[in-house]
């Protein structure tokens, strides 16, 4: 059967499809993820710090959408329907990395992990060496993201890597990985909530979101009107699902097209959220910096502006 992983036992799941069950390896670490955050949040809590119950909230969310997509019986029609791992794909590419973020997984590990001391070395020194190391300036770079970003779309499912990538559990999860990962460094530096090497203003934090949502339309497009299949993978999918590949590709594009929307809406509300509270932030220092000078710098401007008057009047 084409895409199934042969070194696996099957069981039998409806109209005698033959499927493996969840991928174990992102179940262990789906549950990696939430005890370390767990243990993060517990023990910010126990020192008597508050931790923002959104933020464990969309963190959760994070990791239950991995595992829904990766754990679930939606893993084993996505190994022999387009469609479905076209679902998949966007998931783990757009939601799941957003959700993440959102979390704040890397400032509760800065806070949460203990310094190792004077002259010594700990996960967090580590941490925020590899925070400022030039690798990771690189790698969250928009001129390094974006097009990581594109070529996982059309490097990938139109070339034959996709199907060798296909053709075994290793490559099937490495692909998996690389979807999760490109989105992750992508959104990184466009959402802001966790400390990095870039942080570019709102304005240009929305042109680098809206800046590679166009390849997911052309990319959509262009599966939906292919006369053919296109991926070697899903042109013979197995009978007893009934359905034909050709309109099963024609659904992946019209997911592809449609599914960046909705994403792209969470951040920009996210990105406009974040740019209106750092302006009553900025607002309040102004306030609190004039009350302890007695503002000072409206007296002097006002002392100006009568000079400029007196001179004209001269």
């Amino acid at each position: 059967m084409p895409g199934m992983h042969s070194d696996l036992p099957p069981f039998t799941l409806g109209r005698g499809l033959a499927f493996h069950g969840g991928d174990p390896f992102f179940l262990a670490g789906c549950v990696v993820l939430l005890a370390l955050y767990g243990w993060g949040v517990f023990r910010l809590r126990r020192r008597g710090d508050r931790w923002p119950v959104g933020r464990t909230v969309a963190f959760g969310l994070g990791v239950v959408t991995v595992g829904v997509t990766m754990c679930t019986a939606l893993n084993d029609y996505g190994m022999v329907m387009f469609s479905v791992h076209m679902v998949q794909h966007m998931i783990l590419s757009m939601l799941s990395p957003i959700l993440l973020l959102l979390g704040a997984p890397v400032t509760l590990a800065l806070r949460a992990l203990p310094t190792a001391g004077r002259g010594r070395t700990g996960p967090r020194e580590l941490l925020v060496k590899l925070l400022h190391s030039r690798y990771l300036r690189v790698i969250t770079h928009p001129a390094f993201t974006l097009p990581l970003f594109v070529a996982s779309l059309y490097a990938l499912y139109f070339s034959p890597l996709f199907d060798h990538l296909m053709g075994s559990r290793a490559g099937h999860i490495a692909m998996m990985l690389h979807f999760l990962a490109v989105g992750l460094v992508f959104f990184w530096p466009i959402m802001g909530v966790d400390p990095g090497p870039h942080r570019p203003g709102y304005v240009m934090r929305m042109l680098e979101l809206f800046a590679g949502m166009p390849f997911h339309a052309f990319f959509g497009i262009a599966l939906m009107m292919a006369s053919e299949p296109m991926v070697s993978t899903f042109k013979h999918p197995p009978a007893s699902l009934g359905i034909d590949p050709l309109n099963d590709q024609t659904a992946a594009g019209g997911i592809a097209w449609a599914f960046s929307e909705i994403p792209s809406v969470i951040v920009l509300v996210a990105l406009l959220f974040q740019w209106y509270t750092s302006e009553q932030r900025q607002a309040r220092r102004t306030d609190r910096a004039a009350d302890r000078d007695g503002d000072a710098e409206l007296v002097a401007y006002n002392a100006y502006l009568a000079s400029l008057e007196a001179r004209g009047r001269g």
